[in-house]
């Protein structure tokens, strides 16, 4: 088993110490993905979530597979009776074992499909997470379902993760299928915290002998690969199955197993992971005019090895002048009309072609943003003062508008 010592994982009183909020009352937010299902990720996602818990911290779990829940049954919780609510309308959640738990099998039941659209399925994500009287969390994690489709970019555009954890099993079917989710993450400037193998050996109970079903070290040689942590591997052990399957996870009903073990030292890895991610911005709301709002601007978290498309500032330099800091130290200054000008919405640029479809003539010399708002980890969204509001500028895009700019400022000299 690959992880770090479980004897050594820490108590309560040893947890790193947590940044920053990323909501109201939340230090972090944890995305557990993989590529495909069947990889046994909200299996992990709830050992896992108890496994943090035993090491102090104060847990929410998030079964974000709107379509297809699996979380109510693996904690025993009922389902098909809609949660009780605050007065101001925040949902109260189910709590198992010391966890607080939302998933939609608590609204439709075991044999009630949840049939939505893609929109649909986003509010109910997001009301899942800004919706719920979570009160005072150390992690919520999110248990995602498996691909990369809206789900993942709902929770990319729209929540502060501060990283997210794949899932795969040793064959390279699903290695393959996990480094895609891999990859989505990174586009979208979510740190990957790590790699669980799951499923890696089965230790015969009669003879002893170990045999590797899905073949071996797969998620490790990934993680090598990619240049990103491997938190550890976890044995194929039916007895995580029969505990699931009675609502009492083997973290819980068997703490001194090995599979429980090994989660708690893949919690202690997570935790370290936690605390050593870089410094990101808070969510911001950013009054231009006002600059009521204003996000940090981070001088002290700057890094020579540091992330060329990480911002750990922006501030207002004059009523005309966006400034922003990144992470490897650089700085960029954006006229504010050049960014209305520079705007890849679909009302300004043409989806399949990329003509231009924004006349400069049309925009107004004098036009500033009026409000500035933060959109998940990778980008910034404007809302103008000529009405315009639909656009985003990735933190990629500003990067290298910001080195156009330079090389333009070096050919006028």
């Amino acid at each position: 088993m690959q992880a770090t010592d479980p004897h050594h994982a820490r108590g309560p009183s040893s947890l790193p110490a947590a940044g920053a909020e990323k909501l109201p009352g939340i230090r972090h937010i944890v995305a557990i993905g993989s590529g495909k299902g069947g990889v046994g990720k909200s299996t992990v996602s709830v050992n896992l979530a108890l496994a943090l818990q035993q090491l102090g911290g104060r847990i929410g779990l998030v079964d974000a597979d709107i379509l297809g829940p699996s979380i109510p049954g693996m904690l025993d919780i009922p389902t098909g009776q809609p949660p009780a609510q605050t007065p101001e309308g925040r949902i109260i959640p189910a709590e198992r074992h010391g966890l607080k738990v939302i998933s939609m099998g608590m609204l439709t039941g075991d044999d009630n499909p949840a049939v939505l659209r893609g929109p649909m399925v986003g509010k109910y994500l997001k009301m899942f997470v800004a919706g719920v009287q979570w009160g005072p969390l150390d992690y919520l994690i999110l248990d995602l379902p498996p691909g990369t489709g809206d789900t993942q970019l709902t929770l990319a555009q729209s929540m502060p993760l501060s990283g997210a954890v794949i899932v795969t099993t040793p064959q390279d079917v699903s290695l393959k299928i996990a480094r895609r989710g891999l990859r989505m993450f990174e586009k979208v400037q979510v740190p990957i915290l790590g790699i669980v193998e799951n499923m890696r050996t089965f230790t015969c109970p009669h003879c002893g002998q170990s045999t590797d079903i899905f073949r071996n070290g797969g998620g490790e040689r990934m993680s090598q690969e990619l240049g990103v942590p491997f938190l550890g591997a976890l044995p194929l052990d039916p007895a995580v199955v029969a505990c699931g399957d009675v609502g009492r996870p083997i973290v819980v009903d068997q703490p001194k197993s090995v599979s429980a073990q090994v989660y708690a030292a893949i919690a202690a890895a997570l935790a370290e992971q936690l605390h050593a991610v870089a410094t990101v911005l808070q969510p911001f709301v950013w009054s231009w005019d006002s600059n009521e709002g204003a996000p940090a601007w981070m001088e002290g978290s700057v890094r020579p090895a540091g992330s060329r498309n990480t911002p750990i500032g922006f501030r207002r330099r004059d009523p005309r002048t966006l400034s922003v800091l990144w992470e490897d130290g650089h700085s960029d200054d954006f006229d504010v009309r050049d960014l209305r000008l520079a705007c890849h919405c679909a009302l300004c640029v043409e989806e399949m072609s990329g003509r231009k479809l924004l006349d400069p003539k049309t925009v107004r010399p004098d036009v500033s943003p009026r409000k500035i708002v933060s959109i998940g980890n990778y980008a910034i969204g404007l809302d103008w003062n000529d009405g315009h509001n639909s656009g985003i500028h990735t933190f990629k895009n500003l990067r290298a508008a910001g080195a156009r700019a330079a090389e333009k400022n070096v050919e006028d000299v």
